[in-house]
């Protein structure tokens, strides 16, 4: 068995061995092919008439009319332009350039191009354990633990503005959820519950609204489809919540439904302005369940209590939940910048704090600004309504521009209350960008900040709603390329139309110009080496 393993060790290091060898090979051998290209082409200069040939392109270039130049560099400017405008409609719609995706996913494999694996380690979390740089993979969409109800809100932006609030794409994570928490056990399906499993799966809202009537008329115990009807066809939150509460009656020994039905009851009270009721039904709910704190109802119960603007009660939630281990969010970071903000926003001053300094409550509130913005940095513009708000998503990329629209959605209001708090942000929160190493290869509080942000948000967020990007991507180099290639080429063409003797003497100072060292180095390969190579040869 040793010498198997050994025998086989040795084979696969031989083949990586070889491997690696066929790649570096590749790397070099076009400058091989390419000298043998030229050498190859100047001893068949002579069978192959290169002399004669390059007079006869030369009186046929001569000519040529000025037309013809024109028509030439104009076209090129054309196709130029062409390519300059898809690659700008690519780059604007997917973030890089096309030219340059193709050529790292087709060319670079052929010419032996490997990824840099190497770089992984050079990340780390904030407690100093390594952790590589998150992929597109790697970027987990989350529920919005205060998401709205379809009926009677998004129902009411779309019949108001005509606008679709929610993607596709959105809506079927939403669907995905559903289908995984009120899916029952196979070995027990009711005729309901397959009922039920359609409902989820319908694109067209009206068709799942027959179906979950469908799954009464079978059960009129059928908690999931009054939690549908409560979601989708109730126009007011008074009437989703009675609905609610009927499928709460319904419900059974289901946690997941259970779970669902309480959270969402719990939430229609907020709305309703019975928040100390909505508050208690929060924190039984989480002493109920403990274990499902993936369901981040904590971020419910902060947003509720800060409404009551019972800050004592917030700051004992996030002692308990802003811990290094734990994962962070936009609730959990700017809630924590706002309770510490609060304590000098009302006194603070730019100007006396630049004469004076900054005390340590000051400093404290501007570090917590800064970890806050750092994590993510889209927040700041829609809270200080740089940017204007939409209808948060049924689903938020964390540390995205989503996640930003989520909770400045219902914090906003919360930040205006504390007097001064805005103010503070606005001095403060640039300076953040200043701390951050660039190009980001290391995170200063936390882990580098993801590149596939964009790509997510671009899923979650509707198509009127300009995407928050960050860093700044520069423009690709094909981008710029294309960029000068048609204004070159476009102002060749005006030129020439205009100036064309002018412009012919040009051409032919330059192409004499650029040829020179050609010349120069084949006239001293003339008198280096034979006339007749081949003749040598035989006589040798």
């Amino acid at each position: 068995m040793a010498d198997t393993s050994n025998s086989s060790s040795q084979s696969t290091g031989f083949t990586d061995k070889l491997k690696s060898l066929l790649s570096w090979s590749w790397t070099y051998i076009w400058a091989i092919w390419f000298a043998m290209v030229l050498v190859l082409i100047y001893v068949l200069r002579s069978p192959l008439k290169l002399q004669e040939t390059l007079a006869t392109a030369s009186v046929f270039l001569s000519t040529l009319t000025p037309k013809f130049y024109v028509a030439l560099t104009g076209t090129s400017s054309l196709i130029s332009g062409l390519i300059l405008i898809f690659e700008w409609w690519y780059f604007r719609k997917y973030g890089t350039s096309f030219i340059e995706q193709v050529s790292v996913s087709h060319l670079r494999p052929l010419l032996g191009g490997v990824e840099n694996s190497s770089s992984a380690g050079l990340f780390s979390s904030v407690n100093g354990d390594a952790e590589p740089r998150p992929s597109v993979s790697e970027c987990k969409v989350w529920r919005n633990p205060l998401n709205l109800f379809r009926g009677s809100e998004y129902s009411r932006y779309t019949w108001v503005t005509g606008k679709e609030p929610l993607t596709y794409y959105d809506m079927n994570l939403s669907a995905q959820d559903h289908q995984t928490l009120f899916t029952c056990d196979t070995q027990q399906l009711r005729p309901e519950d397959a009922v039920m499993q359609k409902a989820w799966r319908e694109r067209n809202p009206q068709a799942r609204i027959k179906a979950a009537y469908q799954a009464i008329e079978l059960n009129s115990d059928c908690a999931t489809a009054y939690v549908l009807l409560a979601e989708e066809e109730a126009t007011t939150i008074t009437e989703a919540e009675r609905l609610f509460k009927q499928a709460l009656r319904s419900a059974g020994k289901d946690t997941n439904v259970l779970v669902y039905i309480k959270r969402r009851l719990a939430m229609c009270a907020r709305k309703l302005g019975r928040v100390r009721e909505a508050v208690k039904m929060m924190r039984d709910l989480m002493k109920e369940f403990p274990l499902l704190g993936m369901l981040n109802i904590h971020e419910n119960l902060l947003e509720a209590l800060l409404e009551m603007q019972a800050y004592a009660d917030v700051q004992a939630v996030l002692a308990k939940y802003d811990d290094i281990s734990l994962p962070k969010s936009a609730t959990i970071c700017y809630t924590s910048a706002l309770l510490k903000a609060r304590a000098v926003s009302d006194k603070f001053s730019p100007e006396a704090a630049s004469r004076r300094g900054l005390s340590t409550a000051e400093m404290n509130a501007v570090e917590a600004i800064h970890r806050a913005v750092e994590f993510n940095p889209h927040v700041p513009k829609y809270l200080l309504e740089m940017k204007s708000l939409i209808l948060p998503p049924e689903h938020i990329l964390k540390r995205g521009d989503s996640e930003a629209v989520a909770y400045a959605f219902f914090h906003l209001q919360h930040w205006k209350r504390v007097e001064g708090a805005l103010n503070l942000l606005h001095c403060t929160w640039e300076g953040t960008f200043r701390m951050i190493p660039y190009p980001l290869e290391k995170g200063h509080l936390f882990y580098p900040y993801p590149g596939c942000t964009e790509t997510a948000d671009r899923e979650l967020l509707p198509s009127f709603h300009e995407v928050s990007v960050y860093p700044k991507k520069e423009l690709p180099f094909f981008i710029l390329f294309t960029a000068g290639l048609c204004s070159f080429t476009a102002m060749l063409a005006l030129l020439t139309h205009q100036f064309p003797e002018l412009m012919g003497v040009f051409a032919k100072a330059f192409f004499s110009t650029f040829f020179a060292p050609l010349s120069f180095i084949m006239d001293k390969m003339e008198s280096f080496m034979p006339s007749s190579f081949w003749h040598q040869l035989t006589r040798i």
